[in-house]
């Protein structure tokens, strides 16, 4: 029986395209910043430097703190004491990016069904963000944030995905065995692995990502209507 469903965001739950939304997003932190003493062509660096160290994270810390030493180790202890700075951007600026995304008026509207239904609503979605970059991105697709039963951030995960860290991390923190959630994302890389440590998973295949071009025919997918369908279905076997 499943007692948890984890959605991923990015292509899933907001449309858009995450390279495209990657180099708007290094760009207008690169703008707030620039003031305040970092250089542009150093900055793009340690943004990469930092993310790196985050998807490589084997459960040592939590991914803030890994990030802000590989932060740091390019511009100094500068960067702690200009934390206000980046925090400020997500609560601000960081709000602009909403143009480089879509919306699914049904996002809204599978969620609170689930909550409605008794599920545990997990928003499963790389954690190289603070909540506040979360709670704006769920704002854009019309999801209220505190639907959700855990957001995993960089604040609170020690992993990326597609470890098996991850997600049983993820099983852990929420109180269900693996065997009791269903994945549900769009990239076969990175979502689909959730399979590798018992959980269920689904594919949605509008915004796929697919780099490695591996075969997706075993694997249970559609949009929304499938979804539901399929969770419905599921709990009757």
């Amino acid at each position: 029986m499943l007692k948890a469903i984890l959605f991923d965001l990015d292509g899933t739950l907001l449309p858009m395209d995450a390279d495209e939304f990657t180099a708007a997003y290094f760009n207008l932190l690169g703008d707030v910043l620039a003031p305040h003493g970092y250089d542009r062509k150093l900055f793009g660096k340690a943004m990469w430097k930092g993310l790196d160290a985050m998807l490589n994270n084997d459960g040592e810390a939590i991914n803030a703190d890994m990030f802000w030493r590989a932060f740091s180790s390019v511009f100094g202890d500068k960067v702690y004491a200009d934390m206000p700075i980046f925090d400020g951007f997500y609560k601000n600026e960081f709000h602009s990016l909403k143009a480089q995304c879509g919306a699914n008026p049904r996002a809204n509207e599978i969620i609170k069904r689930l909550k409605r239904d008794g599920y545990k609503v997990v928003l499963a979605t790389n954690p190289v963000f603070p909540f506040e970059a979360y709670r704006a991105r769920t704002s854009w697709t019309g999801v209220d944030i505190a639907d959700f039963d855990l957001v995993t951030t960089y604040e609170n995960s020690h992993y990326c995905k597609p470890t098996a860290g991850y997600y049983a991390e993820i099983a852990r923190t929420i109180g269900v065995n693996a065997s009791e959630c269903l994945m549900v994302g769009n990239d076969v890389g990175d979502d689909m692995p959730a399979a590798d440590i018992g959980m269920n998973v689904f594919l949605m295949p509008e915004h796929i990502i697919n780099k490695q071009e591996r075969s997706i025919e075993n694997y249970p997918r559609g949009g929304f209507d499938e979804l539901l369908d399929h969770i419905v279905n599921f709990d009757k076997n």
